[in-house]
This record gives C-alpha cells, sequence and structure tokens, in this order.
C-alpha cells in the first residue's frame, strides 16, 4: 500500500518519525512534504497529496502542519478527498469508521510524536462501516 504524506515546517519531524513507522511496517511513502524547519506555504505540500489520492497513485495521505487546520481546509477542496482533522485516536477511529476519511491531518502543535504514530496506525486499520454512513457521504461532492 501507498500512503502520501505531505507536511509544512511545523511538521517537518512528525513526517519523519511517521514515514519511518509506514517504512518499518512494510508501506510504500511518497514524500510530498519539506525536509527543513524553514517557513514554507503548507497548500504547495497538500495538492500533490490530495491528487495522490484522488489518482489512486496512494491510497490515503497524511498531512501535518501546526494545527491541521489549513492542510485540512486545502485538501478538502478537492472533489474525491475526505480529509479528517484528528488530535486523537478515537477521532480517528470515526472519520474511518463514519466518514470513509482517506486522509488523515495531524496538528503538530498539539500532539506528541507518538501520539500521532498512533492516530496513523488507526487510521491504517480502521475500516469504513459503510450502511446507513454510506449515503452521507454520498452527499459531500457537490456537482459542478
Amino acid at each position: 500500500m501507498t500512503i502520501s504524506i505531505g507536511n509544512d515546517h511545523a511538521g517537518t519531524d512528525y513526517k519523519f518519525a511517521i514515514k519511518q513507522y509506514l517504512e518499518d511496517n512494510g508501506y510504500t511513502v511518497v514524500n510530498h512534504g519539506t525536509d527543513a524547519s524553514d517557513s514554507v506555504d503548507y497548500a504547495d505540500f497538500v495538492h500533490p497529496v490530495a491528487e495522490d489520492v484522488e489518482s489512486g497513485k496512494s491510497t490515503y495521505g497524511v498531512l501535518i502542519c501546526g494545527s491541521a487546520n489549513g492542510v485540512a481546509m486545502t485538501a478538502n477542496k478537492h472533489q474525491k478527498i475526505r480529509a479528517g482533522l484528528c488530535w486523537n485516536k478515537e477521532i480517528v477511529e470515526l472519520i474511518r469508521g463514519h466518514n470513509n476519511a482517506n486522509v488523515l491531518c495531524i496538528p503538530a502543535r498539539f500532539t506528541a510524536i507518538p501520539q500521532a504514530i498512533q492516530m496513523v496506525e488507526t487510521f491504517l486499520n480502521t475500516e469504513f462501516e459503510g450502511g446507513r454512513h454510506q449515503k452521507r457521504i454520498d452527499k459531500i461532492p457537490l456537482s459542478c
């Protein structure tokens, strides 16, 4: 399974830790994030991740910035993306189980690296429940 990951300067350390966790567990990782701590614009790293997930190049995406609000807002501009902002594993279970999220957004300034890795693990191991949730998912995209 391929996971695309993107981050701004606030998420660089998190990205490296998550990337290592994923690779250690047999995942292929596509790195679209910055590798430095110099200030950058998160949107430049979000769109490539969202495009990978939309096109099927990657199964899921992980995005990291200070609050995760900016990356979530940007990713959700893409029609086939359902990005959820999470700060604990219980919320991760809900965005996967109820919302069939395909992009996990992590707030680096409000979580610790071990917690972020646990959220990624939960994200990848939680199945979409379908059923009553599917009709709600079907109403998310706007027709153009």
